[in-house]
């Protein structure tokens, strides 16, 4: 692939979970692309050695690796291959996370009788579904940061970058746990970015706005292929008045891991939306 911009990551070695992913497919092919070598990690091997062997029919360095970002254990087991065959980890996107629909309430807003009717109310959100949409997003990106800056430690220039929302800056009608993990993931970033800071070790974040992905397709679309309601408000109060690209975020994620052009930036989280997050409605 071309990328946007000239990042040079050559002899580095980038780690992104979640990298079967959407995203983080695009974002790996774009590091691979920038020179560096990717550990591409997912709990969905399949989809990860895809992305690898289209890496690697480009020319690119990229091994898959079958890891559960909640499996702290599995984690080091990574760690010790991904020394092993590509060296030490200096980038990590931790790109792991997602919503599950266990953990998503009908309505946007509550109405007398939901709590006794078929609806799905916040009432009925059950604990295990709620804790495992926010340990997911949030302790998937906790996790990978303490096995894999292990190796950044003494070694200025390496950087971290989580992948946050614009649910973190105001919360979305439905998904209460998703939403609550991506603001822990901002808040994450920039103690991280603190406390890692006297390493060298930048820690940022970019915040996607909305993009039409399978993730969310159900919130979107209806089984006919049109759009459902919560796109027509999505649109309308998107300045731009589209969804936005994969391709789109990886300019943003290009600028944040340069150490030429980033040096100064740490603990920052940039929104890609669209004008969402400017628009007032009126």
């Amino acid at each position: 692939m071309k990328n946007p911009i000239n990042t040079d990551l050559s002899g580095k070695t980038a780690v992104v979970t979640g990298a079967g992913g959407v995203l983080c497919s695009v974002f790996s092919k774009a590091l691979a692309a920038a020179g560096a070598k990717v550990a591409l990690l997912d709990l969905n091997e399949a989809a990860a050695e895809k992305v690898a062997e289209e890496i690697r029919a480009e020319g690119g360095i990229a091994r898959a690796y079958k890891v559960n970002v909640l499996d702290r254990d599995a984690l080091e087991a990574c760690r010790t291959r991904v020394l092993a065959e590509l060296g030490p980890c200096d980038i990590l996107l931790n790109g792991a996370g997602g919503n599950n629909p266990r953990a998503t309430t009908d309505k946007e807003y509550y109405e007398p009788g939901d709590i006794d009717a078929e609806t799905k109310s916040f009432f009925d959100l059950k604990p295990e579904d709620v804790g495992f949409v926010f340990n997911l997003n949030f302790l998937g990106a906790l996790l990978p940061s303490q096995v894999f800056a292990r190796d950044m430690l003494d070694r200025p220039g390496c950087s971290i970058l989580n992948i946050s929302s614009m649910n973190a800056y105001t919360p979305l009608t439905k998904i209460p746990a998703y939403s609550g993990a991506k603001a822990a993931i901002s808040n994450f970033t920039q103690w991280l970015a603190v406390h890692f800071v006297k390493q060298g070790i930048r820690v940022n974040a970019i915040a996607p706005g909305f993009l039409s992905t399978n993730q969310n397709r159900t919130l979107l679309w209806n089984p006919d292929g049109t759009p459902t309601a919560r796109t027509g408000k999505i649109l309308a109060a998107t300045p731009m008045g589209r969804f936005g690209e994969p391709d789109e975020l990886v300019g943003a994620v290009l600028f944040l891991l340069d150490n030429n052009a980033a040096s100064f930036i740490t603990g920052v989280v940039l929104p890609i939306d669209g004008g969402f997050s400017a628009y007032s409605g009126v």
